[in-house]
């Protein structure tokens, strides 16, 4: 699998896509799309389901650095009974073919920009996994190049377009619990130690070296592979920009503020003596104090391990949770928490999910898919539902359609999460409150945290750096 592609080329077969593409008529309804998986893992197979399942979808091409996977993979669509698409070990030959409509995302962290920002000057609409970006610098290039070769550009933060948390954050808006002024973000999922792994030779049929891509070579090691390298900084945001970044979104997303002005976290990796660098506990404070605006603040927590659930959030139980559009007036009488509870049944427990506080009362989602509220000074329950996402054909609609102002969660929104994350992190990195201006997005006099949001230290290996756009 050769990488030795000319950068000047690759932008140039780029440019020429783009031409050729914005040259296309707006795509008809019943038009197929042709659209290439780049990452065939846990959320690769996910995309190819989706594909499988969006009518007029067709998956043209996947694309891995592992040609195990790639052959694991081939044998998912077959069952599928799709018919086998292109295959490619390098990403940039995938996207000089022309006939390709769109990509989804689903590689490691580190990769996601750079490859979203490729495909943007190839003239594909993208799809990318949650977090858009490894750093705050890299999601800023992304809006930019998404705006500048006008492409369709969606988060996977699929919480956006999801029936039963659009009504959720309607009520907050509507003033059900009245003026929302602290949002909370829970992420409290079961993770086991990695243990510790030494380095070790490359597996056969992986190209590690284009799986790093950006990110520095510090030696294989089994840790710093597969889904493990969520733990290194190098590779991965911790459960953060893992898990939390849905929850900070949407947390972000009802309490109906963008950037923050004061960010603080602290937090520590407890517990397990292993090679994990992340923190598995963090606890994270907002403040969005904007001049002519109501003071907001915003909490996160993750925790790794046993908790108790908040809200009912995760607690099992036979959900009495109607469909999204009924209201409260239509739903029989309350039931006790045990049967009525938020969350699955069985297994490890986990909290997942948001809270939103007013004067009124409170409102719980559990992720994605269902809420719950609670009124008045003696709790009573109020209005409740639930309802389904397809956050893929969101994406596909806009597509055809070529408006930006339909997608769920396009890449602007995305960024602006996702920042929050890079900033938690780096101020529990630093051991430090950040205070940022929302208008020039960046920390005010620290040069050390602005370094640190660029990944200025880590730098980027020859071939794989971010494109300046902005």
């Amino acid at each position: 699998m050769s990488i030795d592609i000319d950068r000047r080329d690759f932008l140039k077969t780029g440019a020429a896509a783009v031409a050729a593409f914005q040259a296309k008529t707006v795509l008809g309804a019943n038009d197929r799309v042709r659209v290439a998986v780049i990452g065939l893992r846990g959320r690769g197979l996910n995309h190819i389901q989706s594909i499988h399942a969006t009518p007029n979808v067709e998956l043209a091409a996947i694309c891995d650095i592992d040609e195990n996977v790639i052959t694991e993979r081939l044998g998912s669509v077959e069952k599928l009974g799709m018919p086998k698409p292109q295959t490619y070990g390098d990403v940039r030959k995938l996207l000089e073919d022309k006939s390709i409509d769109a990509v989804t995302i689903a590689t490691p962290n580190h990769w996601h920009s750079l490859i979203a920002i490729w495909a943007c000057q190839a003239g594909k609409d993208v799809y990318v996994e949650k977090p858009c970006s490894h750093n705050w610098y890299e999601g800023k290039q992304l809006v930019a190049a998404a705006n500048k070769y006008n492409r369709m550009v969606q988060h996977g933060t699929q919480s956006r377009s999801s029936a039963g948390a659009k009504e959720a954050i309607q009520h907050l808006r509507s003033g059900l619990i009245g003026d929302v002024y602290l949002s909370r973000g829970l992420c409290y999922k079961w993770r086991d130690t990695i243990g510790r792994t030494p380095k070790s030779a490359i597996p056969a049929g992986v190209n590690y070296d284009l799986w790093l891509g950006p990110a520095p070579d510090r030696g294989f090691s089994k840790n710093r592979f597969h889904y493990t390298w969520h733990w290194f900084w190098d590779t991965g945001n911790g459960d953060l920009g893992n898990q939390g970044i849905h929850e900070v979104d949407t947390a972000r997303w009802g309490l109906g503020v963008g950037f923050p002005t004061k960010v603080s976290a602290m937090g520590g990796h407890f517990m397990f003596d292993d090679d994990q660098e992340t923190p598995n506990v963090l606890s994270a404070a907002y403040e969005f104090n904007m001049p002519g605006q109501p003071k907001r603040l915003m909490e996160f927590e993750v925790r790794h391990w046993m908790t108790n659930h908040e809200a009912e959030i995760g607690a099992g139980g036979k959900s009495s949770l109607p469909p999204a559009g009924l209201s409260a007036p239509q739903q029989p009488a309350a039931k006790p928490a045990a049967t009525a509870a938020l969350g699955p049944v069985g297994g490890k427990p986990g909290t997942i999910g948001n809270i939103y506080y007013g004067p009124k009362g409170y409102l719980a989602i559990q992720e994605y898919e269902s809420y719950k509220s609670w009124l008045g000074d003696h709790n009573e329950p109020g209005p409740e539902g639930k309802g389904k996402e397809n956050h893929f054909a969101n994406f596909i609609d806009c597509v055809r359609s070529r408006k930006k102002e339909d997608l769920g969660a396009p890449i602007e929104e995305g960024h602006i999460s996702c920042t929050l994350v890079h900033l938690a992190n780096v101020s529990y990195r630093l051991g430090r409150t950040l205070n940022f201006d929302p208008a020039k997005e960046e920390v005010i006099n620290d040069a050390e945290a602005n370094r640190m949001l660029r990944d200025a230290d880590r730098g980027y290996r020859k071939g794989f750096e971010i494109p300046k756009i902005a």
